[in-house]
């Protein structure tokens, strides 16, 4: 890892920031998915 110097932490903490929110983004598209996925079913269920 190259040395950050005074600003380790801050870059450190942008990069985390910034990883957890992808992974909430990932999340929230996957849960997102499953749930449109199950209301087409339904429908299709009902119309065939």
């Amino acid at each position: 890892m190259p040395d950050l110097g005074k600003y380790a932490d801050t870059v450190l903490s942008a990069y985390a920031v910034t990883l957890v929110l992808l992974a909430l983004l990932v999340l929230a598209s996957v849960l997102r998915a499953r749930q449109v996925k199950r209301q087409l079913e339904r429908v299709e269920a009902r119309n065939g």
